[in-house]
């Protein structure tokens, strides 16, 4: 009863809040990575298309962390209503995360109080992700999340994916199969909307790399992509040499391009690994969304493949029909396409092997679970029809 009380006060200061009640639905996206804000972009220009809505974008976590630092990539589309530090250069580790995440919630629950979104948008699993959907929950702000019940089951993140569906009051699921157990884990039927995966959003759009570019990155077969899994740095360092033995010994030293990896604990190994790599092996930091995409396009018509164990080469590979190489088990779980994707071992032999094996296979048609391409639109429309401001909306009840 207590409770009760103390939930509709925090309701009813919510809608009294409002910058003004009758205006466009404020519609706060967090972005905290290189790969998903690729995944919101589609999203968030869906939002900002409509007049009922109002986009306020907040950068976060490792869009703010040296080298790379692609909070320069958001500016550059989207005006920021906020960025939000949690990650301190040089420190990565589960108990750095800890860390992080604690500074996120803190400066999310700051954020939130000073823009008074509708709706707080977040995707997937991670700590960014999970320390703006913990402010929402607790701060009273309506929170919407994307991707959520997939899985992901070599990596800790299933645990917070899980966690964040949970703290939601509107699901924006990528795949029917998603969908059907975001409801078995009681979430309300009428809460879970099936988008499809923003990740296919836009895909067609993108040509094929030209030449000169194609030439710039050394003309790649293999792409490798292989990020930190949790384990500490001598194992990752292990792992992601047979990853690039392999994919240098199946597309060839020179024709193979490697990309850093994302700031989970585990990340130093890796880039050992990639300043150790085989001769003739080209690194890059980071290649934009667009780049990325016609890289692959290209890669996929030279005969290639992505090789690692990034979602990308089970979703956005799959949907531009280039074949990948899953290896290991970050992506165990996860819906795929099995004509264009191969699952290999941590083992330079069964990375070769399948290297060879799907790069043969070359189907002419093929289906994916991810949808077709609108999900933006409907994650937009979603967020404008329902009222974030519903009595008992932030009351969540366990629906079995």
């Amino acid at each position: 009863m207590i409770g009760d009380g103390w939930t509709d006060s925090k309701e009813q200061r919510a809608r009294d809040a409002r910058p003004d009640p009758g205006g466009p639905r404020r519609i706060a996206v967090v972005t905290g990575t290189r790969a998903e804000f690729g995944l919101l972009t589609p999203v968030m220009h869906a939002i900002q298309d409509r007049p009922d809505c109002e986009l306020l974008v907040i950068a976060a976590g490792s869009h703010l962390v040296q080298p790379a630092l692609t909070f320069r990539e958001v500016k550059k589309v989207f005006d920021v209503a906020d960025s939000i530090p949690m990650q301190t250069v040089g420190k990565v580790g589960r108990l750095h995360d800890v860390e992080a995440l604690g500074k996120g919630i803190g400066r999310f629950g700051r954020s939130f109080d000073r823009i008074r979104p509708d709706w707080v948008v977040v995707l997937g699993d991670r700590i960014e992700a999970f320390a703006a959907a913990s402010a929402a929950s607790v701060g009273g702000f309506a929170l919407a999340h994307i991707h959520g019940g997939d899985r992901a089951e070599g990596v800790a993140d299933e645990a917070m994916r899980h966690a964040i569906t949970k703290l939601a009051h509107l699901h924006l699921a990528a795949t029917e199969t998603s969908a059907d157990r975001i409801r078995r884990m009681g979430e309300k039927p009428e809460s879970v909307v099936v988008i499809g995966s923003p990740a296919v959003d836009g895909l067609d759009a993108i040509a094929p790399m030209d030449d000169a570019a194609y030439a710039a990155l050394g003309s790649p077969r293999a792409v490798v992509l292989f990020h930190p899994i949790g384990r500490t740095d001598e194992l990752e360092e292990h792992a992601a040499h047979a990853v690039l033995e392999a994919a240098a010994a199946a597309a060839g030293p020179d024709r193979t391009l490697a990309l850093h990896p994302n700031l989970d604990p585990g990340r130093k190994g890796i880039m050992r690994a990639l300043m150790d790599a085989p001769t003739g092996v080209r690194v890059e930091s980071h290649l934009e969304r667009a780049r990325f995409v016609a890289l692959l396009k290209r890669v996929a018509a030279e005969g290639g493949a992505m090789v690692g164990n990034s979602s990308a080469g089970l979703i956005e590979a799959a949907a531009i029909g280039c074949p990948s190489v899953d290896v290991g088990d970050r992506q165990n779980g996860r819906e795929r396409c099995d004509a264009l994707t191969a699952h290999a071992s941590e083992s330079v032999p069964d990375i070769r092997a399948a290297f060879g094996r799907i790069t043969a296979a070359r189907p002419e048609s093929w289906q994916h679970p991810f949808g077709d391409g609108h999900a933006g639109v409907r994650a937009a429309r979603a967020l404008a029809d329902r009222d974030p401001h519903a009595a008992g909306l932030l009351r969540k009840h366990c629906a079995y």
